[in-house]
């Protein structure tokens, strides 16, 4: 039989009562699939449900096959080592054993000769330059994610579950991944915002509050049957407003006829052509079906009024976001930054960058890319002032912000409109208001106080504070913006920065965001 995961009538709720599923019905096969949805909608939570880390509140959870599950964030012991990881221990000891001579006929018997290559293999796979006993502390996150996914594949599960698993890691480790699960051919369930890998997907599944949508096919596949329903969105928008529109205009025509039968009524009557009874019973007969006419044309008002209005939210929810924004004023020829043979590092005499040239012309959209630890967020540092170089030079010569992760540029204890006003302090509070709704804080939303926001809206709000005022900066800086976002909110800041007219350095490993967002030119470190 083959392997399978089948949820039949699964529900959950947060501690607070927030129900997550209800009633959700899904299952899956021996194919890769993406899971996908806004950050807060269970995505994580379903996965440890499959696990059974976390017992469901009703329905059932049937498991044909083993498992195997990727966290977020890959912890390490003090003393833990590549091979504690793998499970592979007390094997690799047996061996020693046997090749010093001390081993016993019994374990002879049950040593695995080929662990020890199959364990490099491995590691290999995912260009890992570690071996059984490399200590998990000496590695970085990225490189401990990757070292975990190896022995996560190493004991060929039927299904892997992965979390987030390109989160932290750079351009390299992230290829290493994609390539891995574009050769798994066993089942696989990845929660992810990594467009590039999601096209490695067989199908999508979509979380919402509502429930799960499965689409067969990969991410280029999910993305043109969402433009396909927006599209019918649009449609049925289109033919209930022309219903309502003819249901006016036949409303009206009717109410026009009436008026000149009632008239021509009333005249015979003052003449006495037409006998009193008659007269009575004509003037009951009209009522009665002038008032059945008005009763269904309401009734059919209404429908073509809640037609249109579910077609409108179905439109609110498919259509991506788009931006206005005032222009920066940077002209084409305008040099916005100039770096000379610098060098620094955080630490004294032990320089990150060396000897680093680069000069920034108008609106040029520069991506800084390299390996982990190569000294990217140290540019920026130098860039923003909070690093001094120690050789050479660093001018920047326009207004210029940086969004890091964190948004540090919000005060995380006053809301998003506070913040707005604080950065734009010459604008008025109806322009204020005006900009905050162009990226989606309309009303009651833009008075949430930036701690309170998820790391989307974090993002977005910075944005907007940083662009929606009357005169934005003429340098914008990011730092791996996209990481821990979700796509929805990913292609938001996307329609934010399309919308930007200035120049811009970002440091990402995001090949999908880097291309939404026009790079013209790339600096590796």
């Amino acid at each position: 039989m083959p392997a399978s995961i089948v949820l039949s009538g699964l529900s959950w709720s947060t501690p607070d009562g927030r129900p997550l599923f209800s009633h959700l019905d899904l299952g899956f096969g021996p194919e890769r699939t993406g899971l996908v949805g806004r950050n807060g909608v269970g995505k994580t939570t379903l996965l440890r449900l499959i696990c059974g880390t976390l017992p469901p509140h009703a329905g059932t959870i049937a498991v044909n096959g083993t498992l195997g599950l990727l966290r977020q964030s890959v912890q390490d012991r003090p003393g833990e080592t590549v091979a504690d990881l793998f499970g592979a221990t007390g094997g690799l000891a047996l061996l020693r054993r046997a090749e010093q001579g001390t081993a016993s006929a019994d374990d002879l018997a049950h040593a695995d000769w080929t662990l020890e290559a199959r364990l490099a293999a491995a590691l290999d796979r995912l260009g890992l330059d570690a071996h059984a006993g490399t200590a998990l502390a000496t590695l970085s996150g990225g490189q401990r994610t990757r070292v975990a996914l190896s022995a996560l594949v190493f004991a060929e599960p039927d299904f892997i579950l992965l979390d987030e698993p390109t989160n932290n890691l750079d351009r390299g480790g992230r290829a290493s991944v994609i390539e891995l699960l574009a050769g798994w051919r066993a089942g696989a369930i990845v929660v992810s915002h990594d467009r590039e890998l999601l096209e490695a997907m067989d199908a999508i599944v979509e979380l919402t509050s509502l429930g799960a949508t499965r689409y067969g096919g990969n991410w280029s596949h999910y993305r043109a049957r969402k433009s396909a329903e927006l599209a019918a969105a649009r449609r049925d928008l289109a033919d209930a407003e022309k219903r309502i529109d003819e249901l006016a205009r036949r409303t009206q025509a009717n109410a026009e006829r009436k008026a000149r039968r009632d008239g021509a009524g009333q005249r015979k009557r003052a003449r006495g052509d037409i006998p009193r009874i008659q007269l009575n019973t004509m003037k009951d007969r009209s009522e009665a079906s002038g008032g059945e006419a008005a009763r269904l044309a309401e009734r059919r008002r209404a429908q073509a009024l809640d037609e249109a209005a579910e077609a409108r939210e179905r439109i609110e929810v498919l259509q991506p976001l788009s931006v206005a924004l005032p222009p920066t004023g940077l002209p084409a020829g305008k040099t916005v930054l100039r770096i000379d043979a610098a060098s620094a590092g955080f630490v004294p005499d032990r320089p990150v960058l060396r000897n680093l040239s680069f000069a920034v012309v108008g609106p040029e959209r520069i991506a800084v890319t390299g390996a982990n630890g190569s000294g990217k967020t140290t540019l920026l540092s130098l860039l923003t002032g909070r690093l001094l170089p120690q050789r050479g030079t660093v001018q920047v010569m326009v207004p210029h912000a940086l969004l890091d992760q964190t948004v540090g540029l919000l005060d995380p204890a006053v809301s998003i409109r506070d913040n707005f006003r604080r950065i734009n302090p010459d604008t008025g509070e109806n322009a204020c208001r005006a900009a905050l709704a162009r990226f989606m804080f309309r009303a009651d939303a833009a008075l949430q106080t930036a701690a309170s926001l998820s790391g989307g809206q974090m993002l977005r709000a910075g944005l907007a504070c940083v662009l929606g005022g009357p005169t934005p900066p003429q340098l914008l800086m990011l730092d791996e913006p996209t990481n821990h976002l979700d796509i929805e909110s990913i292609e938001a800041v996307e329609a934010g920065l399309c919308a930007y007219d200035g120049a811009l350095v970002v440091v990402s490993h995001d090949e999908a965001f880097l291309d939404a967002v026009g790079i013209t030119r790339r600096i590796t470190l």
